[in-house]
């Protein structure tokens, strides 16, 4: 179920984005007065198709993993003379422009306004507060403390844990100086740090930036509460029930989450004493935790899961919106991920990002699958996120995207004559590779990640 339900959320999630994305081309066409021939969704056999009264055909095929607008084009073959007005070709350089940019323009938007959904209702972030500084690290030659709010870095305000990440995100693979601005709690006096960077996590797969910096956020300690039980599990057999507070293993205090969690993995296969409180009764219990190995390292585990403390009031940020205001938050969120994208895309090509973290189909679709688990908003926000990638990529000034279209009409209109057609074909077969071996490179490095 959850791999039917994962590979599902991305069909979905790509038929949404690429039916947008062609719809852009073809709206914008049809304005310029092009006739569109074909109007698909999917590649391969056609699956389904009607027309509409100016003769387009609109088809399903049976690959859902993108899709097309085909146009009358004298490139692509004869077209009658009472026709030529309409045909791509026959335009002018600015209109096939409009046509090109149009698609991922219609992602931009749909991205926008998907944000602007999620905005509208308020949203809710948590306030980066230090919760723990590693010594020696780059976090304590900036001088960070346990329980400083993370104000800004580097002159950017980080009222979130959302903001704060992205931009540390911004500053992988470089060299130089970080700034930070922080406070203690209760006081409004701030605080300004700096550290030097060398190629931080320069090259390494999977990056984390906290742990890079040696800094973890603040999270509420769990408490020794049994949450939930899993039915047949070591605690299940014991008679632990949903609701049961640990006092005591083997005679040693248990008054964290943490603290039973530790102490569980530490003894797979041991035979445990264990005193939990239930209705103001104190009940002894036994229970041997099964032995696991995950990764090379074996634990032990009761199948019991404990419950999370509330979050302090004070470390919760609410944000509310007029639909003007969360309009333009939309805007600007879209236009910072965006920007993001594009300092990825550097950071790839000058080796400051491994291109190991370069995801294809898999990924994607396991992070489709787990953002509908996660409740519809967070598939919103992930389609949002994934529609601007598309966009982003698509501009890219490579040939057979559309950015690769736009460069040679940009060409065109300051030389005032087309790209001769043997340039554009050597620049087809490039793009073409350069696509096609950065597809194969993700889709090895997902295979890699199984």
């Amino acid at each position: 179920m959850a791999i039917a339900q994962m590979i599902l959320s991305f069909l979905v999630a790509i038929v949404i984005l690429v039916t947008i994305h062609e719809f852009g081309h073809f709206y914008v066409a049809r304005k310029c007065g092009v006739k569109v021939l074909r109007f698909s969704i999917g590649f391969g056999r056609v699956l389904y198709s009607w027309h509409d009264k100016q003769g387009t055909e609109y088809a399903l095929a049976a690959i859902p993993l993108g899709g097309y607008v085909k146009m009358l084009d004298e490139r692509e073959g004869a077209v009658p003379e009472g026709e030529r007005h309409r045909s791509f070709n026959g335009k002018s350089v600015w209109q096939r422009m409009a046509i090109v940019v149009a698609g991922p323009v219609a992602n931009f938007i749909l991205a926008i306004l998907l944000f602007w959904g999620l905005m509208l209702p308020g949203t809710r972030d948590l306030v980066p507060i230090i919760g723990d500084v590693s010594p020696d690290s780059i976090a304590a030659h900036a001088g960070l403390e346990e329980g400083q709010e993370i104000l800004s870095v580097d002159g950017e305000p980080t009222p979130t844990r959302q903001a704060f990440y992205q931009q540390l995100l911004r500053r992988l693979g470089e060299s130089g100086t970080m700034h930070f601005a922080v406070k203690y709690p209760e006081s409004n006096m701030t605080y300004e740090s700096e550290v030097i960077l060398d190629r931080w996590l320069q090259g390494v797969e999977e990056p984390d930036p906290l742990s890079g910096l040696g800094l973890t956020l603040f999270i509420p300690p769990l408490d020794p509460v049994a949450s939930l039980v899993t039915p047949g599990s070591p605690a299940d057999k014991a008679g632990m029930l949903a609701g049961d507070r640990v006092i005591s293993a083997d005679g040693h205090n248990i008054d964290t989450g943490e603290s039973w969690i530790n102490y569980v993995k530490q003894r797979p296969d041991q035979l445990m004493n264990v005193e939990v409180e239930r209705d103001g009764r104190v009940i002894s219990l036994t229970m041997t935790p099964e032995k696991v190995t995950e990764n090379g390292e074996t634990f032990g585990r009761v199948g019991m899961a404990v419950q999370a403390q509330a979050w302090p009031e004070e470390m919760v940020r609410e944000f509310h919106y007029s639909p003007g205001a969360a309009l333009l938050a939309g805007v600007d969120k879209t236009w910072e991920t965006a920007g993001f994208v594009l300092v990825s895309v550097k950071k790839l090509l000058f080796g400051e990002i491994s291109t190991k973290n370069l995801s294809g189909p898999i990924s994607i679709a396991k992070v489709a699958g787990s953002s509908v688990e996660s409740g519809w908003k967070s598939f919103i926000g992930f389609l949002a996120l994934l529609s601007i990638f598309l966009g982003v990529f698509n501009l890219l000034p490579i040939p057979v995207l559309d950015g690769g279209h736009l460069l040679y009409f940009l060409i065109e209109a300051i030389k005032g004559s087309p790209v001769s057609e043997k340039i554009q074909m050597a620049g087809y077969q490039v793009g073409l590779f350069l696509v096609v071996g950065l597809s194969v490179l993700a889709f090895y490095n997902d295979i890699m990640r199984l």
